[in-house]
């Protein structure tokens, strides 16, 4: 028989941490990928590397964006930092107004004010408010017809993470003797600020063809709503990881006001996780919709490339350039678009034999390129060719390149999310 203070003895037991339950919220526009391990490399001939080998691989479960990030979505980013910014600057001004107070009544930074009340300060009527502002705008000479325009060169978005991965170069081995960690001097020395350009370079479209016209794509497709479902493009490897960041954070702070719990971070895939979600289950097909060729039956073609010399247009329903998102078919895992319209930007750091140098259990090859470092150091792995490509870049096993600060009109972006494992049985 129990005595009366079973229960007090056992408050003392090892019990674990007291947690309330939790659960991994469906990313919003993502479509879940289950873990497993396929051939990565070539189901054909590989052209410009040929002795490249296949391996196996696996990967962990993931989210992945079922579209590449539309202008839409990116522009909800851009309106966002540049109200932040606007809100800095009456911050700084003294202006209460737009300022915000946590629980405990202290001022919170200009990020955190809320949203609806930052809008009011474009339409604020108020002297000192349109002075605090007015640096965000062009200014003399650079005006035109005296229209109050947003100076991209302005609008930029701050932020800072630990690199785990020099962190981890690191012993972090506790010392007895000395009573001290070896190796660990500060955290600072893992600290890394970042301020990155919000704005895409809408100039690509001019600067990526010589002698061509392209003009009405520099002025329309990034701004008109005609294309508000088009991919975004024009941005570098640099942008797109800070709209990962920020996207993060952004959810963040949605799931701290409905008290859930973190979740992990929005990042780009690894080359890996491209081309594991791109063959969509399928392991030795070239194209993500399974079969050997890029049209069906009635000869109707199942992506947006450039089908022969010169034809960019397959039937007369399709376009000269990009596409809207999803306008073909998904693959087998419901993700579109995993062969052209847009090539994508991976986390993976360019390497002719990165296959042999990464691990078999989520392999990835990051190199951080300094400014200073050579053009060879700044090369990304992109994936899923374009619009502009042939048919053998839109391939699931094609390797290319492009430099992390450059922007192109044939490149842009999709983000990926780590799945929480234990949490797999939801999804499948």
């Amino acid at each position: 028989m129990l005595s009366a203070c079973s229960s007090d003895v056992a408050i003392h037991d090892l019990r674990g941490e007291s947690r309330s339950q939790w659960f991994e919220p469906i990313p919003y526009g993502m479509t879940y990928i289950k873990k497993g391990s396929f051939i990565m490399g070539a189901s054909d001939e590989l052209i410009d590397h040929p002795f490249t080998p296949n391996r196996t691989i696996s990967v962990n479960s993931f989210w992945m964006d079922d579209t590449e990030i539309t202008n839409n979505e990116y522009r909800q980013y851009i309106n966002w930092i540049t109200d932040s910014v606007a809100a800095s600057l009456t911050f700084a001004a003294g202006i209460e107004y737009y300022q915000a107070s946590d629980r405990d009544n202290n001022l919170v930074e200009p990020a955190m004010v809320d949203r609806l009340k930052i809008k009011e300060i474009w339409t604020d009527d108020r002297v000192d408010v349109r002075e605090a502002i007015q640096p965000i705008f062009y200014q003399g000479n650079e005006r035109i017809y005296n229209r109050r325009e947003i100076d991209f060169r302005k609008v930029f978005y701050t932020y800072s993470y630990i690199d785990l991965q020099k962190a981890a170069l690191r012993s972090n081995s506790y010392n007895y003797e000395t009573q001290s960690y070896d190796g660990v001097d500060s955290r600072m020395d893992f600290i890394v600020n970042k301020s990155v350009p919000v704005y895409p370079d809408t100039l690509v479209w001019i600067r990526d063809f010589t002698y061509s016209y392209n003009e009405p794509w520099t002025l329309k497709y990034f701004y008109h709503p005609a294309f508000r479902e088009y991919p975004v493009v024009g941005v570098t490897w640099e942008q797109a990881n800070a709209f990962a960041h920020w996207r993060t954070q952004h959810k963040l702070r949605g799931l701290h006001l409905q008290k859930i719990l973190p979740i992990q971070e929005y990042r780009l895939p690894t080359e890996a996780e491209w081309e594991y979600a791109a063959r969509g289950g399928r392991q030795n097909s070239k194209y993500p919709w399974g079969g050997y060729y890029t049209s069906d039956g009635k000869g109707c073609y199942l992506a947006n490339f450039k089908p022969h010399r010169g034809n960019y247009v397959a039937t007369s329903d399709y376009t000269t350039k990009t596409m809207k998102v999803a306008s073909f078919e998904p693959n087998d895992y419901g993700l579109y678009d995993m062969a052209g319209n847009v090539a994508e930007w991976t986390s993976t750091a360019y390497n002719e034999e990165g296959y042999a140098l990464t691990h078999d259990l989520n392999p990835e090859f990051r190199y951080k390129a300094q400014p200073d470092d050579p053009p060879a150091l700044k090369r990304k792995v992109v994936r899923g060719g374009s619009w502009k490509d042939v048919s053998y870049y839109i391939q699931v096993h094609t390797r290319d390149y492009e430099y992390q600060d450059s922007a192109k009109s044939f490149i842009g972006f999709r983000c990926v999310m780590n799945a929480i494992e234990d949490q797999r049985k939801k999804y499948e």
